[in-house]
């Protein structure tokens, strides 16, 4: 057993490994037009925080309630080829380097409300070798903030909650943590938590493994 007990390490996908928001908006604005409504206020902070933190079909559900609308949105949705926004995705600092470190002792995997999009944007960043179990939202009945996508990711390692840190940066994520009984780590958000960091490498004090020097 590693460092305090724990065995596996996830991570939330938008606005924890990657600064995703223009990519996000720009996924939203393209539906938008293909619908013929006006692009999105990137002011409305409510508006953004659904986009960005919810699954795909309960964003399309919040835009265009009524279900006639809805399906003509779903079907615009599949439409875009997501390759051309992952240009406009930025990982964050540090994150490859930390799991360069982690990968010797740990699981890890993503949790994420994405949902057709992900296995693009880990290959398209050099990510998918690291992670052993990757959960979006169209691998489970109910994604975030259910608990049922952290505890298919417990049952993939054969791990009890307490043996697993969940790093997220949003209420649904801290919601979906509490849930599963999986202790939360807040990256760069001011939600209840087991623990906050504001960089990625951070997470090795939790886990007390040594933090590589400056070169």
């Amino acid at each position: 057993m590693k460092g305090n007990g724990y065995k596996a390490i996830i991570y939330d996908c938008d606005g924890v490994m990657f600064d995703s928001f223009e990519a996000n908006l720009a996924f939203y604005d393209r539906i938008m037009a293909l619908m013929g409504r006006p692009t999105l206020d990137r002011r409305d902070g409510e508006q953004m925080r659904i986009l960005h933190t919810y699954a795909n079909r309960e964003v399309l559900h919040y835009f265009f309630p009524d279900e006639a609308l809805f399906d003509e949105a779903v079907r615009a949705a599949a439409a875009i080829d997501y390759r051309e926004l992952v240009p406009y995705m930025r990982m964050e600092e540090g994150f490859r380097e930390t799991l360069e470190l982690l990968t010797p002792g740990y699981g890890l995997a993503v949790c994420t409300n994405r949902s057709s999009s992900m296995d693009l944007v880990l290959e398209s960043f050099d990510l998918a070798r690291y992670f052993g179990c990757v959960m979006t939202a169209n691998k489970v009945a109910n994604p975030k903030p259910s608990p049922e996508p952290l505890l298919r990711v417990l049952d993939h390692y054969g791990i009890p909650p307490a043996e697993a840190l969940f790093v997220g940066d949003s209420d649904v994520d801290r919601q979906s943590a509490q849930a599963a009984g999986v202790p939360f780590v807040a990256y760069k958000a001011d939600l209840p938590s087991f623990a906050r960091i504001d960089r990625h490498g951070e997470i090795l004090d939790l886990l007390r493994l040594p933090t590589p020097q400056p070169i």
